[in-house]
């Protein structure tokens, strides 16, 4: 089999559309593989990234439009990788395209389906803060604007009714209840392995309140609560209320005895929540508990130092593991140890809770079917990780972003571009 100069990426976040877009502009077929109905990653989450305080949706929609205009890039969402077979230049690879049940070529995007459909669920995109219905894109502004059905709950798809509620609202025949799953079968040279990470799961601290208390919060929980095209359309809402937050706490390093690294961001994005409320809600009394600061930039030093006098209370506790979070009446207790030693407590009625980046509940799958080693901490592992490789113990396979380990956006994306550079070079040497 002649060796092939298309490369496959696994992961349509933002180091996965950044790499995609490189390739595609040195002249290689990119087929990029995304699991979930859209495309942007995590990022898309955020109202707006640090240091600068973009607008995260502005800033990743031009690019999110580039992948999916690219002629030499298809984009295969709603899709998992099922095998990966053959070798370093010759790999091929099988995908499966889940059923939507929505024509991409047919639908407009005008939404109009969505509201007679009579099954409503919790929206895991929106971090279960919000409903959406049977069928569905996961939030405002998702590309590509075509939305899926939910076999699981559909009640025509799983067999309980003859509904045709949002097959009957399209004039444009766009609903296809008659869809099936598709095959894809590919050959590519490399491949890029893409997919993110995840958050450390907070239930697994009982201590801290967090699925027992309403007013505790995960970061991703609180960024769509604050986001604008969020639930709350960025009303800063409390979960079990209406009422905005008076007192908030924000604790630290959640998770990151547990895991055994600083993930790098959480001090970050721990001021940007800072910053956020007090623009919002200039009342609001903000505390921000800490064992340890990690402000790994310049800008990032000047941002900090910023927030930190004007918006917040830094609240230095040495034991992080500390930390405890009860029932108060309507609200809640955060009680810690001081740094001299004695116990403190505040009142809160909103605490943030800062948890450490963990690997994709799915790295060791995809790990076991691409041949990658998994790091320590089972991220995927490189060649030298000191030295920032790109490059996996296998030949032709590359990891970018958060797949390999917690980073900030600027982190990723310039991750991204270098292995654009090793595959570039790498296919020139394998075909010659």
């Amino acid at each position: 089999m002649s060796h092939s100069e298309n490369v496959l990426i696994i992961g349509a976040g933002l180091a996965g559309m950044t790499a995609a877009l490189e390739l595609a502009h040195a002249g290689k077929k990119v087929h990029i593989v995304e699991r979930l109905p859209l495309i942007g990653g995590k990022v898309i989450k955020d109202e707006e990234s640090f240091p600068n305080l973009e607008c995260s949706t502005c800033m990743v929609a031009p690019v999110q439009q580039d992948v999916l205009q690219n002629p030499n890039i298809v984009t295969m969402t709603f899709s998992n990788v099922e095998k990966i077979e053959g070798e370093a230049g010759t790999f091929h690879v099988t995908i499966k395209k889940n059923a939507r049940y929505v024509s991409m070529t047919d639908c407009i995007g005008c939404g109009m389906c969505y509201e007679p459909c009579p099954v409503t669920q919790k929206n895991e995109w929106e971090e279960n803060l919000g409903d959406i219905k049977a069928i569905y894109v996961p939030c405002a502004g998702a590309l590509p604007n075509v939305p899926v059905i939910d076999a699981q709950i559909c009640l025509k798809l799983t067999g309980k009714e003859e509904c045709s509620a949002c097959a009957d609202s399209c004039m444009f025949g766009a609903i296809k209840l008659d869809d099936t799953d598709e095959i894809v079968e590919l050959d590519v040279g490399a491949i890029v392995v893409a997919t993110g990470a995840g958050n450390y799961d907070a239930t697994t601290l009982p201590q801290l309140g967090y699925g027992k208390l309403p007013g505790v919060y995960t970061p991703f929980e609180f960024e769509r609560l604050f986001a604008s095209n969020g639930p709350t359309l960025g009303e800063l809402t409390l979960r079990d209320s209406e009422k905005n937050p008076e007192k908030v706490v924000i604790v630290h390093c959640v998770g990151r005895e547990e895991v055994g690294y600083c993930s790098s961001v959480c001090c970050m994005y721990s001021m940007k929540f800072a910053h956020f409320i007090k623009k919002k809600l200039p009342d609001a009394e903000i505390f921000n508990i800490y064992s340890d600061v990690c402000v790994p930039d310049k800008n990032y030093q000047k941002f900090f130092r910023k927030v930190e006098g004007a918006d917040t209370k830094m609240i230095f506790s040495p034991a992080i593991d500390s930390v405890k979070v009860s029932g108060n009446g309507s609200g809640m207790k955060v009680s810690y140890s001081s740094g001299d030693g004695s116990d403190e407590s505040l009142d809160a009625d909103m605490v943030i809770l800062a948890t450490a980046v963990v690997p994709d509940p799915e790295a060791g799958t995809l790990a076991e079917m691409v041949g990658l080693e998994l790091d320590q901490h089972g991220f995927m592992a490189v060649k030298d990780d000191v030295a920032g490789s790109v490059e996996t113990s296998r030949e032709g396979l590359f990891v970018a972003g958060t797949a390999e380990g917690p980073k900030d956006v600027q982190t990723a994306v310039i991750q991204a571009e270098a292995v654009v550079g090793r595959v570039m070079s790498y296919l020139g040497k394998v075909t010659g």
